[in-house]
Parts: structure tokens; sequence; C-alpha cells
């Protein structure tokens, strides 16, 4: 019998068994089709690759691929961690269903977005799923009781929005459960309360509001338990004290209200223990000692009142205790310097009186310690520095006496804050001994025996402040401007003599304040090694010779205050090229000739250069004047004739005001306080500058109205009227000297105010150049808008994290924000809000709110600033969009749409991603200015010009 042969069905045959060798593996295939439909930038998951043969073992071919876990023989995945990979897109979902046997998945900390897919509940066996640092969105999916396995849940940090999901509380084998940072509203489940085996719970940082149910008490195996930063009602609920296993408890930031429960106390194995930025009250109960365990007690920014407990003594293991920003009084228990763990004791801002414990500091390392602002007595404990390891020292506006000699070994010292008391002697320090003290204050005290001798050593003092120490004397020490890092020198008002030592290593110095103190001789010319320094006061001295030419050549110099001393020469030439300079005051010296022609300064008016006989030029007379009348023979009787008119003129002028002044009644005696860049002008000098007494009266109280006026030497200023209660004056003027005292480029400068027991009058330099609601819509390069957006983040970040207490800007919009000579962004009328609070008697604690809303509105002026007006108050708006959307719209407002502008539009991601950051809606969820301006540095500005 003849057999035939048929090539072509073994070919058949070959290729239905390659076919089903690769049908084999579904696995593999699913993870190709996984990847084809989600975004990896990097290329993370290159070595995902289809095989170049058949799969004859049987083996799964992805067992071998970066992520995936299989079994034991390669034959099933039982594992995918695709974390920190750099993924994004759509979670794709229908290829999950060939992964039955998957015990772990892990996609964390990547930039997958949209909603899970509800196919990962078909994962029965799943044990652990990591969706956590994403940007999931939309409401959490029901399905999730098909997990019946699961023990970990984890979805920390996405966009999660709606309600909890109740469902979860039906997994009976769930220990970790985190849903924390979305934006999850509604209540707490009551359901949360029924978890079988729940050790891990992290709610915190949502929109969750609501009171806290009851019945998480009932979660008697909870261990960790977080559910902070969201905005509930009502108070703790006593039944959380039957969380028995309750080691960590986190409520901070939670509008919670009440007093804290004492039933907290049977939590006898809490270790931490976090309710601070609440609004409670009441006592902290003495129970609390009971919790022996206790490591960490923080129950700051509340309203609690009443003394620390006694019973506190018993807490052998606390750490940390604050209790700050509260309205707690009494004194410090002797017992708290007895407990042998404790290094952290902050209790500053509260009402705490008498001397602080012998003991402090003698029992356990102390490491910081916090106690300003409050009233306490009594000299520095003499075993502070005992441990061995305290290294932030803060006492500052206390009572405190006696001198510093504990402190005279103190090594690990790296911050001293002990300014507005009353401490004397010399300064014990041996800066030799302190290698890393970075910061110093002593101001406003009673110090004597001069500045250490041995400042040079401190190789790391950044900031050294000993003003307003009056009897301190001595000289500055020869090699001060030798401190490598020194930034910061304050020494004014304190009787210093001598000369200025010369500025042999000053690269990193911004300020030198020397104002008020018997220093003569000249200002070295090594000052030119100073090419940082922005702010040189050396006014009110005995210091001569001419203004050095490489005083005026600094690049950063922006203040500079020479006035009261006996400089004679010229004005350098080098000042009026200046880019940066916002005040030079030369008044009341001998120096002669010729102003600079150069608009900056002239801009300073005429109380920046009066006091000086022999010079001239605008804003001053004329020179070709000057001459004419004072330079000719025969002059002595026309002279004689200006100076008899002159004061015939001024008699009539001081009659006809105090005529006025008389018709509209007394108010009380008028006194005036001036600031740096204002002359030492009279009550009666600013009164009679007003353009009309019946407009300044006309002016509304305690409103935003101005009037300009121009005062005697020339110098024109806004004016604000504010009325006040006599009794409201006191706390009024220190806000404004803090105003007045708030000195950076991106600030309008408060010069000073006139002021009598019912009412002041506050001037503020004038800037004639337009405010930002007015050129907002004016086309601008990127640079330009650049340098507008961080100009105005710099001011606010100074107002909120360098003014001490931090100064709200209350009003902050596109009309409060104006332009210098430079086109510098200036903000205007900051802490004025605040003010009027004052005022009016309102809470002080409203400055907190504030804050946050400064920064809110900071991320809607960048908005407006992007859109070219287009969008004012477009904080929701913004937020309510898809970020591609948004940004989308950014790019064509900014010309950036096409392949070329890369940089440009990453530029333009990073400044939308902070202003999206600052609008968000919960407050604690927004940066600090600090952290903002941060976000925005390096920033080139480079765009289409």
């Amino acid at each position: 019998m003849e057999i035939f042969q048929w090539p072509h069905l073994n070919l058949l045959f070959s290729s239905m068994l390659i076919v089903v060798v690769l049908a084999a593996d579904p696995y593999s295939d699913a993870l190709l089709s996984f990847k084809s439909e989600i975004i990896d930038p990097f290329h993370i998951l290159d070595d995902w690759l289809e095989p170049n043969s058949g799969n004859p073992s049987g083996k799964v071919h992805a067992c071998s691929w970066s992520g995936v876990k299989c079994n034991n023989s390669s034959t099933i995945v039982i594992g995918l961690n695709l974390s920190t990979k750099k993924l994004a897109g759509k979670l794709p979902g229908k290829q999950f269903s060939v992964f039955t046997e998957l015990v772990e998945l892990n996609i964390s900390q990547n930039s997958f977005s949209g909603e899970i897919p509800i196919e990962i509940f078909n994962l029965t066996n799943l044990r652990s799923l990591d969706i956590s640092r994403n940007n999931f969105s939309g409401h959490f999916p029901g399905g999730v009781t098909g997990l019946q396995n699961l023990v970990v849940l984890d979805a920390f940090s996405n966009s999660f929005s709606g309600p909890l999901p109740v469902e979860l509380s039906k997994l009976e084998f769930l220990k970790v459960l985190n849903l924390a940072g979305s934006y999850f509203s509604g209540p707490i489940p009551s359901a949360y309360g029924f978890f079988k085996r729940l050790e891990f719970l992290h709610l915190a940082g949502n929109f969750i509001s609501g009171n806290i149910p009851p019945e998480l008490g009932n979660l008697q195996t909870v261990t960790h338990m977080e559910i902070g930063y969201n905005s509930y009602e009502g108070n703790i609920p006593r039944q959380l004290g039957n969380m028995s296993e309750l080691q960590y408890l986190d409520i901070a930031g939670s509008n919670l209200s009440g007093s804290i429960p004492k039933q907290l106390s049977n939590l006898t194995k809490l270790q931490s223990l976090f309710l601070f930025r609440n609004q409670l009250t009441g006592l902290i109960p003495w129970e609390f000692s009971r919790i022996l365990a206790l490591t960490n007690l923080d129950l700051s920014d509340n309203f609690i009142s009443g003394p620390i407990p006694e019973s506190f003594a018993e807490l052998k293991n606390l750490r940390l205790l604050s209790l700050m920003y509260n309205e707690m009084n009494g004194t410090v228990p002797d017992g708290i310097a007895e407990l042998p763990s404790l290094d952290t004791l902050f209790i500053w801002n509260n009402f705490f009186t008498g001397s602080l414990p012998r003991n402090l500091g003698k029992n356990s390392k102390l490491r910081w310690l916090d106690v300003s602002i409050n009233s306490f007595i009594g000299s520095i404990p003499p075993h502070i520095c005992a441990g061995g390891e305290l290294f932030k020292l803060i006492m500052f506006s206390n009572k405190f006496t006696g001198n510093l000699s504990p402190l005279s070994n103190c090594s690990s010292l790296v911050r001293i804050r002990l300014e507005d008391n009353s401490f004397s002697g010399e300064i014990p320090l041996t800066l030799s001994h302190l290698p890393d003290v970075s910061y110093i204050d002593l101001s406003r005290n009673k110090f004597t025996g001069g500045i250490p001798s041995d400042i040079s050593q401190a190789s790391k003092l950044q900031y050294f402040n000993v003003s307003n120490n009056p009897e301190l004397g001595g000289v500055i020490p020869e090699e001060t401007w030798s401190l490598p890092l020194l930034q910061n020198f304050s020494a004014s008002s304190c009787n210093i003599s001598g000369n200025l030592p010369p500025f042999k290593s000053c690269k990193s110095m911004l300020a030198v304040e020397l104002q008020k103190n018997n220093m003569s001789g000249v200002v070295p010319k090594s000052v030119s090694h100073c090419q940082a320094l922005e702010i040189i006061n050396l006014a009110s001295n005995q210091l001569d010779g001419h203004i050095p030419d490489e005083l005026a050549s600094l690049p950063a110099l922006s203040v500079v205050d020479l006035s009261h001393n006996n400089f004679s020469g010229s004005i350098p030439a080098e000042f009026g090229k200046s880019t940066n300079l916002l005040l030079l005051n030369v008044s009341y010296n001998d120096i002669s000739g010729a102003i600079p022609s150069e608009k900056v300064l002239q801009s300073m008016g005429r109380s920046a250069y009066v006091g000086n006989r022999e010079l001239c030029g605008a804003p001053l007379r004329s020179c070709s004047a000057s001459m004419s009348i004072f330079g000719s023979k025969g002059t002595g009787k026309l002279r004689l004739v200006l100076l008899l008119s002159a004061g015939v003129t001024i008699l009539i002028a001081a009659l006809l005001f105090w005529l006025v002044y008389l018709r509209k009644g007394n108010k009380g005696q008028w006194k005036m306080e001036s600031f740096i860049g204002l002359p030492q002008f009279t009550a009666n000098d600013v009164l009679r500058s007003f353009s009309s007494a019946d407009s300044m009266e006309e002016l509304p109280p305690l409103s935003a109205a101005v009037c300009k006026a121009v005062l005697p030497t020339g110098i024109t200023v806004l004016v604000k009227k504010i009325e006040w209660e006599p009794k409201r004056m006191k706390v009024a003027i220190e806000f404004i000297t803090q105003m007045g005292n708030a000195r950076h480029r991106n600030l309008i400068r408060l010069l000073g105010f006139c002021y009598n027991n019912h009412m002041a009058y506050m001037l503020y330099d004038y800037l004639p150049n337009g405010n930002l609601a007015e050129k907002v819509t004016m086309p601008r390069d990127w640079s330009t808008k650049c340098r507008i957006i961080t100009g105005i983040a710099r001011g606010l970040c100074f107002l909120h994290h360098d003014c001490n207490p931090a100064i709200s800007h209350g009003d902050l919009n596109s009309s409060t924000i104006v332009f210098d000579d430079n086109f510098e962004p200036r903000l205007a009328d900051f802490g004025f809000k605040y003010l009027i609070e004052l005022i009016k008697g309102r809470s002080s604690e409203a400055i907190k709110d504030e804050l946050y809303m400064d920064i809110y509105r900071f991320g809607e002026i960048i908005l407006e600033i992007l859109t070219n007006g287009r969008l004012i108050n477009g904080g929701e708006i913004v937020q309510s969009k898809p970020q591609d959307v948004v940004l989308r719209e950014m790019y064509s407002e900014n010309e950036a749409t096409d392949d070329s502008t890369n940089s440009l539009q990453d530029e333009i991601k990073q400044v939308v991603d902070v202003s999206l950051l600052c609008t968000r809606s919960r407050p604690a969820d927004r940066p600090s200015m600090k952290d903002a301006l941060k976000l925005l540095s390096g920033l080139k500005g480079q765009g289409k010009q």
C-alpha cells in the first residue's frame, strides 16, 4: 500500500502545537496586554518582552520579569509589585481575570489616575492591596467584599471622593486600613467600629465631617489610629477609652471641641497621644498619670486652661510634652524636672508664672526647651545643660533675671533665644566651646561687659543679636566679620565704642545693625568684601570720613542708614547705579556737594538728605540757587531777611494750626513714632503737612481709605486714618510698631504714625506706579510674570516666617499689590485687617485662619497673573477641573503650545502646581509660604520675550 506524504498537514500540526504551548502562558499574555494599555514614560518595563519560542516546560515566561513574583515552580503568578516605577495612565482591569491566585498587588507610588477597576475585586485570594500614592479619583467602587481574604488595604494619598466605603467593615481578616490623604467626605461610618481583626486605622487628611462615632471604642484589636486633619463636630467620644490595645492615637487638626475625656486614661498601653490644633477646652485630666507607657503627649494649639497636673510626675517614659499655644497658667510642677526620659518641653505662649523647676535638665537628657511668651521669673535652672544634649533653648519674652552662668559649658547648643527679659551681668558664653551654635539672640536685656571677644570662634554662627542692652559697652571684636556663615549682626543701642573692625571676610553677611552707639572712625573700604550685604545701619554714632565708594558699589544693598554721624565729602555716585536700593539716609552729617541726579536717589525724598548744610540738588534746593544766595558778596543782609521771613512764616503757620486744632477739640496729646526711612519729625510737623485738616478728619475710620500728604522735607506719603477707644490704644500701637519694623523689598514701608488717645494717622511710602489690578491685563513675557509671582511669594514668606509673631496680610488681592520704579511688586495694606480686629477687641486667634487664607489668595493671584486677568478668584474653578485641562489652558495663555517650548511648559507646570496646592479647600493641606517659595525656586523665567 502506498503511503502518501502530506507536508502541509505536518506544518498545520506544528502550528497548532505552538499555539497550544503559547496559550498555556496566559499570565504573560495578560501582562503584555496590561503593559500596552498603561503609560511607561521611562521604559521601566522594557524587560517585559514576548517570548521568542514556545514554552514546553509549562513555566510562566513572565516570572523573570521585573515586579512579577511566581510560586516555586514558576507556574503561577502570585505577586505583582510595580511600586515606584513611574507608571501612569488609567489602570486597566480586564487582565486581572487571569490572576486568580494573586496574593499581593502593589502599584503604589506611581501616577495612575481615573477610577479603580472593579475587576480587582474578583481577586479572591488577594491578601495585600497597595494602591497608595497615586491619583485615583471618583468614589471608591462597590464590590470590595469580594476580597474576602484581604489583610492589608493601603489607599493612602489619592484623590478619592464621596463617602467612606461602608462595606469594608465586612472584611473579617482585614488588619490594615489606610484611606488617608484623599477627599473622602461625610461621617465615619459607625460600622467601622465592628472590624474583628483591625490593628491599623488611618483616615487622616480627608474632608470627613460629623461626629466621631462612639462605636470606634469597640475596636479592641486596633493599636494605631490616625483620624485627624478632618473637620469633625462635637467632642472626643469617651468610648475611645475602651480601645484597650491602642498605642498610638492622633486626632489633631480636627475642629474638636469640649474637654478631654478622662476615660482616655484607661488606654494604659498608649504611647503617643496627639490632640493638637483643635478647640479643646477645660483642664488636662489628672488621670492621665495612669498612662504609664505614654511617651509623646501633644495637646498644643487649643484653649486648654489650668495648670500642668502635678500627677504628670508619674509619667516616667514621657519624652515629648507639648502644651504650647493654650491658655494654661500656674507654675511648672517640680515633678516635671524629675522625669528621666524628658527631652522636649514646649510650653510657650501660655500664662505660666513662677520659676522653672530648679532641677530641670538634671535628671534627663533635655534636648529642646521652649518656654517663651509667658510670665516666668527667676533664673535659668543651674543644671539645664547637665544632660549634654540641649541644642535649642528658647526663653524669650518673659521676666527672667540673673546671669547666664548655667550656659557657660553648654557645648551642644545650636539655637539660643533669650531676648526680651531682664538678664544681666556679663555674657559668659565661651563661643569657642559652642562649635555648632548658629543663632544667638540676647537683645532687650541688661547685659554688661561687651560682646564676647571669641565670637569669631563660633564658626557656624549665622545670626547674632545683642541690641537694646544699653549698658553692654565694649567694642566690636576684631575678627567678627571673618565668620564664614554670619548673615545678621545686630548690636544697636548697646553703648558700643571704638572703630568698625575691617571686613576681612564677610561673604555671607546680609545685615549689619549698629545704630545708636558711640562708635567712631571710618567705614573700612574692606566692606567691599561683603558682596551679599543688603542692610547696613550705622545711624546715630560718631563715624566720620568719606562714605566709601566700596560701600555704594555693593550689588545687593537695599537699606543704608548713615544718618546722625559726622560723615563728610560727597555722596558716592555708585549709589545711583543700584537696582536694589530701597532706602538711603545720610541726613544730619557734614556731607557736601551735589546729590547725584539718578532717579533712585531723588526718590528717597528730602528726609534722606536734610541736616547737611552744604548739600544741594534735588530733592533739596538747587545747587545754582544755593550759590547765588549764599555764595555772593554782600549776602549777610539778604540772609538775615530770609531768616526773619521764614521765622514769621513758621510762627503764622503754627498759630493757624493751633487755631484749627483747638476748633476741632483736643483728643489728647499728639505723639509721633518714626521707623527707619523717616526723619525724626514731631507730631506737629506731620499734622501741619496734611493737605487739609478737614479732609483728614473726614476719612472714614477703620478703613483702607487713604489721603496723600507732603511732609516738611518734601517726602510724599500715603496716610491711613484709624480710630480707637483709649483702652485699645496700647495693643494697637504694639502691632503698628511690629508692622513698621517689617522691612522687606517686597513690602510697602510703614514709615511712621502720628497718634493720640483716640486716633492715629499711619504714614506709608507713596508709590505712584499703579497696582496689579490695573496692569494684569497687559501682555507680559514669562520672565516678568515669574518675577512678579516670586516677589509676592517672598513678601508673604517674610510676613509669615520672618516676623515674630507672624503677620497675616489679611487682604491680599491684585489691588493691594503695587509696583515700584523697577516694576518690583510690593505688598500694601499688610496687617491692616488684623489691626482693625485688634482695635475692635476681637480674638487674636483669627491670625491662624488668616495665614491660611493668605496662602489661598496667593494661589489665586498666580492664576490671575498666568491668565492675564481672566481668572479672578479662580481657586474653586481650577480645583474642579482635571489637571491636564488646566495645564492646556495655561500653556495656551502663555504661548507654550508648540514642541519648542518644553522648558517653558515645565516652568508653567511648576507654577500651576504651586497654585493648585495653595488653593486646596482644606487649609491644613496647603503648603506654608516657605514651602511654596521653595517650590518656586529654580524658575529661570525664560520663554518667548
